[in-house]
């Protein structure tokens, strides 16, 4: 993506969750942070409005609409492990970071560079004592998120086919990129 498009992100049919990773385009070092996003928000809830920021504390996007206002920058992408540690499963699956980490390979990306991604419609509540619960997307069909590169990006997206993030149903993302008006 180029600085000033705009990356819209559609769940189709509802309850899908995606997960976004951005890299500087120009430096690959240069990564989306969930770190310093969350600290410069000072919120969990980003929205309409926020800023996304890399580990050097670039901007990279900025949200330019939301009509869920509901997404996760906490958890990583599902992966194996995930799926062995949390659901006690050592069969192959599917997971978000090897959907990311194959799509980003050309470009010299490699999983131990994927760190926590913006996962757009994902669920996650933090209860009073801290514990996180992955509960079912509130998401309807035809629900959107709009980000806007605020720098040349390379960017990566995958549908997330974590059983708990999605309400154990698997459906398509739909996005494009918009190019500045």
């Amino acid at each position: 993506m180029r600085r000033g498009e705009v990356l819209q992100i559609i769940d189709p049919f509802g309850r899908q969750v995606a997960d976004v990773m951005a890299f500087d385009l120009h430096d690959h070092r240069a990564r989306l942070s969930s770190g310093r996003t969350l600290d410069y928000a000072a919120t969990t809830r980003l929205t309409l409005g926020h800023t996304l920021y890399s580990n050097r504390s670039q901007p990279m996007f900025t949200i330019v609409e939301d009509t869920l206002g509901r997404h996760d920058f906490l958890l990583t992408p599902c992966s194996q492990d995930t799926f062995r540690i949390l659901y006690g499963s050592d069969e192959p699956h599917p997971s978000c970071l090897a959907n990311l980490a194959a799509a980003l390979a050309p470009h010299g990306i490699s999983e131990d560079d994927i760190g926590t991604t913006f996962n757009v419609f994902m669920n996650v509540e933090i209860a009073s004592d801290g514990s996180l619960r992955v509960l079912p997307p509130l998401s309807h069909a035809g629900e959107r998120i709009a980000l806007r590169a605020e720098c040349d990006l390379l960017v990566g997206l995958t549908a997330c086919s974590a059983e708990q993030s999605n309400d154990y149903a698997f459906k398509p993302i739909d996005w494009t990129v918009l190019k500045p008006r």
